[in-house]
């Protein structure tokens, strides 16, 4: 009966997620069209009126360093410092799934569905502003890649849900068995083991 009702639970949690992810994309579509840009071949495209209306709006570089707050110039170092690590993560993540995934048959994680680096086309941000764009869209994006690699090992090796719900599961957690329900996790391990919800 429990089971019954979490699996209704989690089937009402999916739909809700496809409706919001749908709208989402209306969403998008919109801005698309306020804004006036279009992407070709995942290349953002903005009206040639509309870029020259958004460099009306940037920050020339001297006035936006003379104007930054000293604590952001002296944390500077150390949020670019994470660059090292983060490409460390991003080579070992990459070469882990490469090797590990074609073993399991687990599916690759697309690298460009979750590193998304498109906020230097922006007009209106100087230098600075577009370098520092290109980094934190590397980083939340490879974070997102390195998650979702590590949701589908998971997903192969340890698929059973926490006694607590964590403040943000991946998505794969849905498909997870019950803490405690030994005779479903050893009956469907494998069968589980082949579906990939992506």
């Amino acid at each position: 009966m429990a089971r019954s009702v979490l699996e209704d639970l989690q089937t009402r949690l999916s739909a809700a997620r496809k409706e919001v992810e749908a709208e989402m994309e209306t969403q998008l579509a919109e801005q698309r069209e306020r804004f006036r840009y279009s992407l070709q071949r995942g290349k953002v495209r903005f009206e040639r009126d509309v870029r020259e209306l958004q460099r009306r709006y940037r920050v020339g570089l001297l006035k936006y360093i003379v104007g930054a707050r000293l604590g952001y110039i002296l944390s500077a170092p150390v949020i670019y410092g994470l660059i090292v690590p983060l490409v460390f993560l991003d080579l070992a993540v990459t070469i882990y799934q490469h090797i590990c995934f074609r073993i399991y048959k687990i599916p690759l994680v697309r690298r460009r569905n979750h590193i998304i680096v498109d906020r230097q086309h922006l007009a209106y941000l100087n230098g600075i502003e577009k370098l520092n764009c290109v980094y934190c869209g590397y980083a939340n994006g490879l974070i997102a890649y390195a998650r979702e690699i590590a949701g589908r090992t998971e997903q192969f090796w340890c698929p059973i849900k926490h006694a607590r719900r964590s403040a943000d599961p991946h998505d794969h957690v849905d498909a997870f068995f019950d803490y405690g329900d030994a005779e479903a996790y050893r009956s469907s391990l494998e069968d589980l083991r082949g579906q990939w919800k992506i």
